[in-house]
């Protein structure tokens, strides 16, 4: 059994085309492993709680220190990063908010960025970090409501969208990342349709990549 974390970060329900693109990916991961584990992470609807200073104090007492207060108030955290830990890969429908991630999604990542859990640190200034979490591949698929937000695209400078969601889910060991980008949402027109139609391929060719290929039957 192969385990597919799917995490949708839209507000939206019936009409977020990241959670249609997540959907399909999802199709294609069962086609593969009929009996996988879809571990269903919806921050979109079930917003994670944000990091308080109870949260903070507890992330940086020792484990074997911490009292029951500090386990509780760390219990998100460590479910969520159970699932990642869980998972041989996942897939995240992150749609652009005011050029950035959604709050839910920012919340999710507060969660999971823990020194000593997810991240810790090194005595080099030159290279400080250290990630915790072992590589598993990442599809990461964003949504905006127009366009040229891509590298070199007109409205790139506003794009804090991808590179903040590759720089937090590198920053943490998850470093193989696949990028899938929609864009003319807002319009609706035949340049979204062929973006989404984009996408799709796109989404095929990264699950065909994880998933193994049908042997023919002799």
């Amino acid at each position: 059994m192969k385990s597919l974390l799917v995490i949708n970060a839209s507000g939206r329900v019936t009409r977020s085309i990241t959670r249609q693109l997540t959907a399909r990916f999802v199709e294609r991961w069962k086609e593969a492993y009929p009996d996988a584990e879809i571990i269903d992470r919806d921050v979109g609807i079930r917003p994670p709680t944000p990091v308080s200073e109870a949260w903070v104090a507890a992330s940086f007492s020792p484990a074997d220190q911490r009292t029951p207060e500090m386990h509780a108030a760390l219990e998100e955290s460590e479910t969520f990063i159970e699932e990642i830990l869980r998972a041989d890969a996942i897939v995240m429908g992150v749609p652009m908010y005011n050029f950035g991630m959604p709050a839910q999604m920012k919340a999710w990542f507060d969660q999971i960025v823990r020194v000593g859990r997810s991240f810790d640190f090194k005595d080099d200034e030159a290279d400080p970090y250290l990630p915790l979490l072992p590589s598993r591949p990442v599809v990461l698929i964003t949504a905006t409501g127009t366009s040229g937000y891509e590298p070199g695209g007109l409205n790139e400078r506003f794009n804090f969208l991808d590179p903040h969601l590759q720089s937090v889910l590198s920053f943490v060991g998850l470093d193989n990342i696949s990028l899938i980008r929609v864009g003319f949402e807002e319009s609706q027109d035949k340049r979204f349709k062929r973006s989404v139609e984009e996408a799709e391929l796109s989404i095929d060719r990264a699950a065909g990549k994880l998933t193994p290929v049908a042997q023919p039957v002799n």
